[in-house]
């Protein structure tokens, strides 16, 4: 039944963002309105694979001084029209700089469906950086998250930092990086 209701939510999740619009235009959002929505300042701990099937947890963010949370859906133009210029960025970042995505409508590891989708817009635009399939902290997590893509920044302590970017924007995602390294 559990398994039910989540992959229900997850459908919502995923319909409400299509409703939406997933995000074709560039705004940003104030992070204290996420961060209220999701009643946290932190990202949440969590315990979850990546597509090939390897387990990802909150420590991936201690790797590097600033990670790039790319937040998408295969069923998004956008974030799909994006997928190649995060690929040449995710290989060209800064030493201190990585960048991950979360793939939104992948409903769990045993969803084979959407993972083979996701692997194959990402094999094919290039895009080699890992990307997340959401646990259950994540999927809650997701729900203060209007439209995709939405990228967030999380600092080498687990604590999100800046402004989401709503909209596929890497300009705005590389800028930011710049200033965090910098200041």
């Amino acid at each position: 039944m559990k398994a039910f209701w989540q992959a229900g939510g997850i459908l919502a999740l995923a319909a409400g963002f299509f409703l939406v619009g997933c995000g074709s235009g560039v705004a940003e959002q104030p992070m204290a309105k996420v961060a209220a929505q999701q009643g946290q300042e932190d990202f949440p701990s969590f315990r979850a694979v990546d597509l090939q099937g390897n387990e990802v947890t909150k420590e991936i963010f201690a790797q590097k001084k600033i990670t790039v949370v790319n937040i998408w859906g295969t069923f998004c133009p956008p974030c799909i029209g994006e997928m190649p210029e995060l690929g040449d960025w995710a290989r060209n970042m800064p030493a201190d700089a990585q960048l991950i995505g979360i793939v939104c409508d992948v409903m769990d590891r045993q969803d084979a469906g959407s993972i083979g989708t996701a692997k194959k817009i990402l094999g094919e635009a290039g895009a080699e950086f890992v990307n997340l399939v959401p646990d259950e902290a994540i999927m809650e997590y997701l729900e203060g998250v209007e439209a995709v893509p939405t990228t967030i920044f999380v600092n080498s302590e687990g604590k999100v930092v800046g402004s989401p970017v709503v909209g596929a924007d890497v300009e705005a995602y590389k800028a930011f990086v710049r200033k965090y390294l910098h200041e």
